[in-house]
């Protein structure tokens, strides 16, 4: 496969889990927003700072709010990341990769960007927003539903997977870290009743408050919910399912091109460290420090698979 398809496949998907991961973020502070008014400014600036979106912001804005941060990040065009940017992008990187794949994907993609343009035509006002982002996340299940159940299992699905999973991975990273360790007014408050809200927006921020509750019912605890959304290989959001599935991955593809690759010598070299480490162990050294540690790892294997594989070459 040329490295020119397999770039718009990973990024393609990449893009696609962004996107859904931008309106979880939405969800859960409208959520905070609603329960808690006292917090709702924070609640809207945290996300801002998770999507790294903070400079780029402040220059338009002097301060967060909601329907200032709803419509930049849903649909403001100079913001790169903003979900009708990205729809943009991965569209446009799905139209190169066009011929590898199912005319269900392609349609389904299409139909995406088609449905966002059309809800995110005008500005968002903040009632408005649960409808809109459920239309989002209906439209991105529809891509992904197409892509996992007619694509061929091959090379081409494996760089559709890797995109997803290294995405994935890299917003559950920053989400933990921003969400408690940026946005926690003080060491004080651990343990509070603000740290306990804080972290059950964690949990609804990626898709796991229900999950969690099967697990351990609504006693919230922050070494647990660390511990799931970091080391529980039954969740499909933690660090350690995504590294799971991304090692597997790299094994298939390089069975496919018959050769070794650094990137997943570095890939299996962090799925192991996370398969020995203790949850407490992790939050002795500093939950900060180690979630630090590994998106600069996920960036440096995003590097690694770009090389390996020819993405700009």
């Amino acid at each position: 496969m040329l490295g020119k398809t397999a770039a718009g496949l990973y990024w393609m998907c990449r893009y696609l889990e962004r996107i859904e991961f931008t309106t979880r973020l939405l969800d859960a502070a409208f959520r905070i927003a609603l329960t808690n008014s006292n917090d709702a400014k924070s609640e809207w600036g945290s996300i801002i700072l998770t999507t790294g979106n903070k400079a780029s912001y402040l220059e338009l804005y002097d301060e967060y709010e909601s329907t200032r941060v709803i419509n930049f990040l849903l649909r403001e065009k100079s913001n790169p990341s903003s979900v009708l940017s990205v729809i943009e992008t991965a569209r446009n990187n799905a139209r190169i990769v066009r011929t590898a794949l199912t005319r269900e994907s392609w349609e389904a993609i299409n139909e995406c960007w088609l449905e966002l343009n059309s809800s995110l035509r005008r500005p968002i006002t903040e009632n408005a927003l649960p409808q809109v982002l459920s239309g989002i996340r209906k439209q991105n299940a529809l891509v992904r539903a197409a892509l996992d159940g007619t694509m061929l299992r091959n090379d081409i699905y494996n760089f559709l997977r890797l995109g997803t999973f290294i995405e994935r991975a890299d917003s559950t990273a920053r989400i933990l870290d921003v969400k408690y360790y940026v946005l926690l007014p003080s060491l004080s408050q651990v343990g509070s009743s603000i740290d306990f809200v804080q972290w059950e927006s964690i949990l609804r921020s990626v898709s796991a408050l229900r999950a969690y509750r099967w697990l351990h019912g609504n006693q919230i605890s922050s070494k647990q919910i660390a511990n799931f959304l970091i080391l529980d290989e039954r969740m499909s959001r933690s660090l350690t399912f995504c590294l799971q599935k991304i090692n597997n991955n790299l094994f298939y593809l390089s069975q496919t091109y018959q050769g070794e690759f650094s990137c997943r010598t570095l890939a299996d070299t962090m799925f192991k460290r996370l398969q020995h480490v203790s949850i407490d162990k992790i939050l002795l050294d500093g939950l900060h420090e180690y979630l630090l540690t590994f998106l600069s790892n996920s960036e440096a294997l995003n590097k690694e698979i770009e090389t390996n594989f020819g993405f700009y070459g």
